[in-house]
């Protein structure tokens, strides 16, 4: 009898354990671009094939339109602004007078993610304002989408995480990873616990560099604006697609009690933090 029940404890515990690990072959239940598919516009929602914001019917005089992306949302309101990001606005970013610098700038990348999800400058009216996405606590509800305009008063991202050029990300210290950094990338020494972390979750986020020297952060840093519901990529030195939510590029699945799959996926940037910086290696994910 003793011996049954601990093989049926052993098979409990295996199955709790699977039961907490990602998944590499999930399914999205729904178009991977869940909300981005804006009504059933789609990719031209965002991306005008043709004129930029003309081809999506919206006047404007700005004889850049379309250039970076073929982006089809007027950008007008956003040229030459200062956004104070993060604490105590500690994080400004300026943004260029035009598109002509292209989409593969980080500030225009910032800007173009502004114009639809500000809600101060200028509202876009293809949005609500709040996520189709329920927040998965017990709480529930949803979530502002517009930074600018959160119920907090028209005009303040010092509540939003900190992107631009001033938002860099370290190595070395009390609240970093113990890496190296080359050619604006994070790079994880062999041995190391930045190493030891991206074999337990892997690195699926997608730094910036401003200078081409440090990594930062910009919007597209965390989120992937093509794919709200699935994370096709490498976790736990698997490859495979995961489940996510809010567009977040990498495994993140807050509906698990099991799972520390959010906590992984801040702790990429935010090493100091990690488990493996604090010499526990736990099952992860």
């Amino acid at each position: 009898m003793k011996r049954i029940m601990l093989v049926l404890i052993g098979v409990l515990a295996a199955a709790t354990f699977a039961s907490a690990q990602a998944n590499p072959n999930w399914s999205s239940p729904t178009d991977v671009l869940g909300a981005h598919l804006v009504y059933g516009r789609g990719c031209v929602a965002c991306h005008a094939p043709h004129s930029g914001a003309r081809g999506n019917g919206i006047a404007t005089t700005d004889t850049t339109s379309g250039d970076a992306a073929l982006w089809g949302a007027n950008v007008t309101p956003y040229y030459s602004q200062t956004f104070a990001f993060g604490d105590a606005g500690a994080y400004p970013v300026t943004t260029p007078a035009n598109m002509a610098a292209g989409v593969h700038d980080p500030t225009v990348g910032i800007m173009l993610c502004l114009s639809c999800h500000d809600g101060n400058l200028a509202v876009n009216g293809m949005m609500t304002g709040h996520t189709f996405e329920t927040i998965p606590n017990a709480i529930g509800g949803h979530a502002p989408t517009w930074l600018g305009n959160d119920g907090n008063g028209k005009g303040d991202y010092k509540n939003d995480h900190p992107v631009g050029p001033l938002a860099t990300i370290g190595c070395g210290g009390s609240y970093n990873w113990d890496c190296t950094i080359a050619g604006g990338k994070l790079v994880a020494p062999a041995g190391s616990h930045f190493a030891q972390f991206q074999l337990d979750y892997g690195f699926t986020v997608s730094t910036v560099s401003f200078d081409g020297v440090n990594p930062a952060v910009n919007c597209t840093t965390c989120h992937d604006q093509h794919s709200m519901t699935a994370y096709a990529g490498t976790i736990g030195n698997v490859k495979g697609v995961f489940q996510t939510m809010f567009f977040v590029r990498g495994y993140y699945n807050p509906s698990s009690p099991t799972s520390n799959s959010v906590a992984q996926f801040c702790r990429q940037c935010h090493g100091g933090e990690s488990n493996e910086m604090h010499n526990t290696n736990l099952p992860t994910t």
